[in-house]
């Protein structure tokens, strides 16, 4: 082997031939599993390579680059990637060449397939580490592989390949994705974990090592005596993190079309620059314990994010990439966004009320990244005068009009201190504008030398820092942030809009406190997009289904209005007769409107509001499957409304589960008699089944009939079977009927019902017909339109 003699020689050629040779510091090592792959090929092999020219004199290195490849086939394409490495531009042509080809010389491809793979790579190191007289310091595996093949080589890592003996140390670098939500992420941290130790695990954020992103706390810390008496909710009015591309995701569909654009970069880039932005200073920037302690606190007091919180957009050409990467028919229809905007909240003394912007997208017109902090203004100036200007910083990531990293501040704010050595100031201003302000605007600092974020993060795993990567506390605290937000967001159509400049303000979005909105509530959108024989331009549209009046929407609008109506009806109820009844179905169609209800209708007459049950299974009231349960989560818990106005079904009563002899529905039905004037509800919303039933009123049954109860117990073809619900004949008597349709998979049956008469023994839905009130369907235009 090469190691000892490469050594000396390039120990001689860096202290130009004086013969002084430092003392070794071990072998280390280093394994990147995929290594001919993408990643490695544009970004790791040039920082292993940088990290090696760093350390030739202190450390000696073998690299090995791992794949499933026999080595025949591989090791043409590994020596392909190993020859394009660069050197740094102050290192000299003749040492470059020289680092380049000892570089090779150390390096080599294994197939790494089977655990007997990795226990003879073992081997050869330490054969090596003796034949050459070397100490082991260490091992570092980088895996640029999928996830889902971290557990098994992690597991292959710890059982064959780890060092012996306990003096040299094992470093595991593992690449984004880390899960795709909440519990993929706990089941891969936990699999992990049965392998490797947290310390011996660099979950690896390339963002952390952008320049930039690395200096801002050491920015906030170096500017305190500026910054504290600003960096608060009574001096900056909002906080931007955007990152602009202009690219599309052709190659990447099977990936991206499961991960979208909020796990693609808003979940971990993103929110990693807004956790340094905001988070609580630490005494150390180095202390990276510290560091996670304020991160964690940090996500504790994020207010949850839901559907409300966030928009969402796809471009145009998107669908006809899916459909031909992943060999679908034009049938096919991905709701994957490739575009959002994510309003996030701060419930802490010193944020409170500051709007914090996340956006991302592809295919936008231009690419560009920065974090901005926007301070309030109260100047006003006749003149446009120089107090008027913007007061801002802005951590600027590169690309776009400035092309280099930057971090600028507002001359109308302070002049920052210098960052001394690897920073320099830029006093020649350049005719350039960021973000519609001259250059000249600003104190500007930037990089002495660039460097490259991969680069920068190797050299750390190196040195053992930890503060640059993602703890599993860390990466578990995100997660349960966002997992609520893309739980939400699951059904639903992002914009479509047509890439670059194009898209002109169809991206635009406003903040209405703490929700978010596109600015224009209307789209022009076309047949491919909606499937209908025409474009049509609406958001909501309304007609006739049955005879009965019909609202559509794609689904969050939808909802919005049907909690509208709801709420008018309810407060037109209060003032004519000082009370509302409402009658709810469980069920999961209805869960989003609950949401809506009880966070966002704040004026909503609550205190004045009996909340009456449609029909209940036969379960105790809290057990998952009732529907008041589903109900009592969703909503009840989160308004202020009188124990004594909330009605749940007595199905356990005496003790036992709906007994016909304990005469519970008849008890249900007095109450209503007694409470609910001439025991007409004011507003009763039904959901349908798949197989016509609405209520639990179920297609054969006895109980789908119209008769003068009303309350009466069922049976369901499917467990629990046991129900009580309102009939038909309490349901008609209603003033107002709400029938909600939501999803593709009612679209046959909607297809199906307006082709059928009224049977209500067949098809107990069509039994629906208010005698003295009205009936409105509302559906989503998954369930119109399929």
């Amino acid at each position: 082997m090469y190691a000892t003699t490469l050594l000396i020689l390039l120990a001689l050629c860096a202290s130009g031939g004086r013969g002084e040779e430092k003392q070794s510091r071990g072998h280390v090592s280093v394994v990147v599993v995929g290594g001919t792959g993408d990643l490695a090929k544009k970004y790791l092999w040039q920082g292993f390579f940088q990290l090696y020219s760093n350390q030739v004199n202190r450390n000696s290195f073998s690299f090995y680059a791992g794949g499933m490849s026999p080595a025949d086939k591989a090791m043409p394409i590994f020596f392909g990637i190993l020859k394009a490495v660069s050197c740094p531009k102050d290192v000299s042509d003749e040492r470059c060449a020289l680092l380049k080809e000892q570089f090779l010389r150390l390096a080599q491809y294994r197939q790494l397939k089977s655990p007997d793979d990795y226990r003879d790579l073992a081997q050869q190191i330490e054969q090596q580490a003796q034949e050459e007289g070397l100490t082991e310091a260490g091992r570092l595996f980088y895996l640029s592989v999928p996830a889902f093949a971290y557990a098994d080589i992690a597991d292959k890592i710890n059982v064959n390949c780890r060092p012996v003996g306990g003096a040299a140390w094992l470093r595991v670098v593992l690449e984004k994705p880390f899960g795709h939500d909440l519990r993929s992420a706990q089941v891969l941290a936990a699999q992990l974990g049965e392998a490797l130790r947290d310390e011996e695990m660099y979950r690896i954020d390339h963002y952390l090592g952008k320049q930039v992103i690395s200096k801002i706390l050491p920015f906030r810390v170096e500017n305190k005596k500026f910054l504290d008496p600003i960096w608060n909710k009574h001096h900056i009015e909002r906080i931007e993190i955007v990152l602009k591309e202009t690219l599309d995701v052709q190659g990447r569909i099977p990936f991206y079309d499961q991960y979208g654009v909020i796990r693609d970069v808003i979940q971990n880039h993103l929110t990693e620059v807004m956790a340094l932005l905001t988070m609580r200073l630490p005494t150390n920037v180095t202390d990276s314990k510290e560091l996670l302690q304020n991160k964690l606190r940090l996500f504790s007091s994020l207010l949850p994010l839901g559907k409300n919180q966030a928009v969402v957009g796809q471009y145009q050409a998107y669908q006809a990439e899916v459909q031909r990467e992943l060999n679908k028919t034009k049938d096919h229809v991905s709701i994957t966004p490739t575009f959002a905007a994510v309003l996030a909240h701060m419930d802490s003394a010193q944020y409170d009320g500051v709007p914090i912007l996340l956006i991302s997208g592809k295919m936008l017109d231009e690419r560009v990244g920065y974090a901005r902090v926007l301070f309030k203004n109260d100047m006003f100036c006749l003149q446009h005068g120089f107090h008027c200007k913007p007061k801002e910083i802005i951590f600027y990531f590169g690309h776009g009009s400035l092309r280099y990293p930057a971090i600028l501040v507002s001359k109308n704010l302070f002049k920052p201190s210098l960052m001394e050595g690897e920073w320099k100031e830029v006093t020649d201003h350049t005719n350039v504008n960021v973000l519609g302000s001259p250059l000249s605007n600003y104190y500007v600092q930037t990089p002495t030398v660039q460097r490259e974020a991969y680069a920068e993060l190797i050299s750390h795993i190196f040195a053992g820092h930890k503060n640059s990567f993602i703890s599993t506390e860390n990466l578990l605290a995100s997660w349960d942030l966002w997992t609520p937000l893309l739980e939400s967001l699951a059904g639903s159509f992002p914009r479509v809009y047509p890439g670059g400049v194009d898209n002109g303000d169809l991206l635009d979005i406003h903040l209405k406190g703490k929700e978010i909105a596109y600015k224009s509530d209307v789209v022009l959108l076309g047949p491919d997009q909606l499937g209908v024989e025409s474009a049509r331009s609406f958001l909501v549209m309304q007609g006739k289904y049955r005879d009965a009046h019909m609202v559509s929407a794609w689904a969050e609008e939808l909802v919005e209005r049907l909690a509208a109506d709801i709420q008018e009806a309810a407060e037109a109820a209060v003032l004519q007769g000082g009370v509302f009844h409402l009658a709810l179905s469980g069920g999961s169609t209805p869960i989003a409107l609950f949401h809506r209800l009880a966070l966002h209708h704040f004026s909503f007459p609550w205190s004045d509001t009996h909340i009456w049950m449609v029909d209940e299974r036969c379960v105790p009231l809290t057990d998952p499957e009732s529907n008041f349960h589903n109900i009592h989560q969703h909503v009840l818990q989160h308004v202020r409304i009188p124990y004594y106005n909330i009605h749940p079904m007595p199905v356990q009563f005496k003790q036992r589960l709906c007994v016909e002899d304990d005469a519970a529905a008849l008890m249900y039905q007095e109450d209503i008699s007694r409470l609910v004037n001439g025991s007409r509800f004011h507003f009763v919303l039904l959901g349908i089944g798949h197989d016509g039933h609405t209520a639990s009123l179920f297609p054969g049954a006895k109980a789908a009939q119209s008769d003068n109860g009303l309350v009466v117990l069922t049976e369901s073809p499917i467990k629990p079977h046991r129900r009580m619900s309102l009939t038909l004949s309490a349901i008609n008597r209603a003033h107002r009927v709400a029938l909600l349709v939501m999803g593709k998979g009612k679209h046959e049956l909607v297809t199906q019902l307006s082709r059928v008469k009224d049977e209500p023994n067949k098809w107990p839905v069509t039994g629906v017909k208010p005698t003295d009130g009205t009936l409105a369907w509302y559906m989503d235009y998954d369930a119109l339109l399929g």
